[in-house]
């Protein structure tokens, strides 16, 4: 039979012929249940060339909350005359018809515009999607750039518009983006829509040809660690099901760029098969902070976590350490960062007017207060202008904040906010919201931590997958023993048994006594999981009435729309 020639349309479709829509939307948050769009920012481009642009407010139909409009700098009043969705969207699907979107961490987009399309009877568009962010993560490497997220992508391809959580602004960045990353991309050979597509998700070479290392891992709850010829640890996992979760990595699924090139180094993966699922999570936890494997980003380096010290001198200060000691002092954290842990204190002392030098002060100290004395932020013990005991009163209120009651410092930062937003000077009260939001996320994890890290014995139970209990003894916040028991034991024989065999936990000081923080919040997250039954508390579980959770519900909730709308263009590339 004679061979036929393909034709050009069997090639796939140029991309040089494909007209993109590059588009971008700002919102009230991160839910497309529950929020709204305020701006769409869209450009049609073709060979490098602008067709058009579409721009346009829109009024969400209700306030924006004021952490949004630190974000984007769109306020209540700018959408007060814009046009409803309603009126918008037949406009947007129009401009977009017969095109490939294209959007950066596409996903937060496109469902939104999905939920409005079922909110007013259209049908979802059809249309192609490329991701930005996955397009970056399969043609960069982390020597090029830390990171993908859209200011970074900007400036690594020289982007004359720098994005600033505005729609239009933000969609002309990714347009040069976009062609960097296409001209990239032709380097591995890809010239059509649909290579283009298909390259971003095809397994490599090395995850095909290195299928058979998950064929001796059973089908079990447990950790796995990925070792090179030499037996050294690359990266470490764990799963409810190893033999599945090993299998994933060789398959067109894994398209993390570091994670690709650790299988092509890996010549080995080992196994520990776990009682529970929870014991597997903690073991990860343990393994990866002593065999700091370099594959993996998380959980490294628990050692090097801060730590905000209330001091105990005669007039205490706010001091950042890297180490918890019995010496009585008050401490909040424990942070990732010194610049967090620097955040939290800058907040809590817009709130308490504690001194700021940190140059020993005493009864017989006599020297020149400094300005803050003169703004009326500092009592100027330095001087001798207040005495112990008037000190004591800050000291007392700071301490209050730090373990029980967050408000006075929710409230002095939050009126600071909202004199800036209304003097226009959104980027100082974005700073102050990333200090407030440091100070009540740490102060409400550790109330949450030391609630548990108090009890010297927590018997827990929650229901096994096909019958019977998985069982956990937990010490001082630490996983002491885990055990499943099966269906129709007698559960004090088995409760006794399991405790006589479970570690003997010392605790040391500080509100995480014996073991990491990620630790105790695995336990507390098992804790809280449906069917759950407290078996024995050794103690009181309880936390503070006024406590920062309170307050952390609403710091979460302006932090969605961030959080959601860039999920993955924060991690590091390979």
């Amino acid at each position: 039979m004679d061979a036929v020639q393909g034709t050009l349309d069997e090639l796939g479709t140029p991309l040089s012929e494909v007209t993109f829509v590059v588009f971008d939307l700002e919102t009230t948050g991160g839910s497309p249940a529950e929020d709204a769009i305020t701006e769409i920012g869209a450009v049609k481009v073709r060979a490098g060339e602008v067709l058009g642009e579409f721009s346009t407010l829109v009024d969400p139909g209700g306030p924006i909350p004021p952490f949004i409009s630190v974000l984007t700098g769109i306020t209540d009043a700018m959408v007060m005359a814009a046009p409803k969705i309603e009126s918008v969207l037949p406009s947007f699907l129009e401009f977009i018809r017969g095109s490939t979107l294209v959007a950066h961490n596409a996903g937060f987009d496109t469902r939104f515009v999905k939920a409005a399309c079922a909110a007013l009877g259209y049908p979802p568009p059809g249309n192609p999607v490329v991701d930005t962010v996955d397009l970056a993560r399969r043609v960069l490497t982390r020597d090029e750039t830390p990171n993908a997220k859209l200011a970074t992508l900007a400036r690594f391809f020289r982007s004359p518009t720098e994005p600033c959580h505005r729609a239009l602004q933000d969609a002309r960045a990714t347009v040069d983006v976009l062609h960097g990353l296409i001209e990239r991309a032709g380097s591995f050979q890809v010239h059509t829509l649909e290579e283009l597509k298909s390259f971003v998700r095809a397994p490599t070479p090395e995850q095909q040809r290195k299928r058979h290392l998950a064929e001796s891992v059973p089908h079990a709850p447990g950790v796995y660690l990925f070792e090179d010829e030499r037996g050294e640890v690359l990266y470490i996992g764990k799963s409810t099901n190893l033999r599945n979760r090993v299998r994933s990595y060789f398959t067109a699924g894994e398209t993390r760029p570091r994670i690709r090139e650790m299988i092509g180094i890996a010549e080995r993966v080992r196994h520990i098969v776990c009682a529970t699922a929870l014991e597997a999570e903690v073991r990860e936890l343990r393994l990866i902070g002593g065999a700091k494997p370099r594959y993996n980003r998380r959980s490294r380096f628990p050692e090097k976590m801060v730590w905000l010290k209330l001091t105990t001198d005669v007039f205490p200060r706010l001091s950042i350490v890297r180490e918890v000691k019995d010496d009585g002092a008050t401490y909040l954290g424990p942070f990732t960062s010194t610049r967090q842990a620097d955040d939290a204190r800058i907040a809590l002392h817009e709130a308490v007017p504690l001194r700021q030098c940190t140059q020993p002060v005493t009864l017989r100290t006599r020297r020149a207060a400094c300005v803050l004395h003169e703004m009326g932020r500092c009592g100027a013990p330095c001087e001798g202008r207040q005495s112990p005991e008037e000190y004591a009163v800050h000291v007392e209120s700071a301490r209050r904040a730090m373990t029980l009651d967050a408000s006075p410092v929710f409230s002095a930062v939050s009126a600071r906010m909202e004199r800036l937003s209304v003097e226009q000077r959104y980027e100082e009260a974005s700073v102050d919201r990333d200090r407030l939001a440091s100070f009540v996320r740490t102060a409400a994890r550790m109330q949450r931590l030391s609630a548990i890290t108090r009890i010297p014995q927590l018997v827990a139970a929650s229901p096994a997958f096909g019958g019977g209990w998985d069982i956990h003894v937990v010490r001082y916040g630490r996983l002491a023993a885990a055990g499943v028991m099966p269906k129709g034991t007698h559960p004090t024989a088995f409760v006794a048994s399991l405790k006589a065999a479970a570690e003997v936990v010392i605790p040391g000081p500080g509100p995480v006594p014996a073991a990491s923080a990620e630790e105790t919040e695995c336990i507390l997250r098992w804790l809280e999981s449906p069917g759950l039954r407290l078996v024995e508390v050794d103690g009181e579980w309880s936390l503070p009435v006024h406590g920062a959770g309170r307050h952390k519900a609403r710091i979460d909730l302006a932090y969605r729309h961030l959080d959601q709308r860039r999920p993955r263009e924060g991690r590091p590339l390979r």
